[in-house]
């Protein structure tokens, strides 16, 4: 039962707003707050050194305060933030969707648990064969990559270059 109510899309989108609004609750207060989050929903861009990606558990605190409170930006579906990993205080931004954040923390006390998860990415999604990225259905079909930009220019499609 619990199952099926934490994957259910309306408990989803629930829990999504409950995230965002505590979230700007905090930053609206400036108030600092930590964010335990899925690390299998996290990007880093740049990515991470492997000496320091292989430092962070399954399950990883970020804390948001100082530069990375400053820089931290909530546009659904997504959240990011700019932070600084290891000795070397090496600069990645961090992005992830708002339902990978499993606890919002404040002076090490949880105040918002999150039980519902981000929806499978279609890559992830098990038993459905053949689902593709949209942009590798895109690529599958020679014809739609005079779509895509080179250079600044894309061909139209009467074949003519535009800017």
């Amino acid at each position: 039962m619990i199952a099926n109510m934490v994957n259910d899309p309306k408990f989803r989108q629930m829990m999504q707003r409950h995230l965002e609004e505590t979230m700007f609750h905090l930053l609206e207060r400036n108030i600092p707050f930590g964010l335990l989050c899925h690390l299998e929903h996290v990007r880093f861009d740049p990515p991470l050194p492997p000496e320091l990606s292989r430092q962070l558990n399954d399950i990883t605190l970020f804390m948001i305060a100082g530069y990375t409170f400053e820089s931290f930006d909530l546009q659904e579906p997504l959240l990011s933030f700019e932070a600084g990993f290891g000795p070397q205080n090496f600069g990645s931004v961090v992005s992830m969707p708002i339902l990978a954040v499993l606890q919002i923390i404040v002076e090490e006390t949880p105040i918002l648990i999150n039980l519902a998860q981000p929806p499978a990415r279609p890559e992830e999604s098990k038993g459905e064969p053949g689902v593709k990225s949209s942009l590798e259905a895109l690529l599958s079909n020679p014809e739609n990559r005079r779509f895509l930009k080179e250079g600044g220019r894309r061909e139209s499609p009467e074949g003519e270059k535009s800017d």
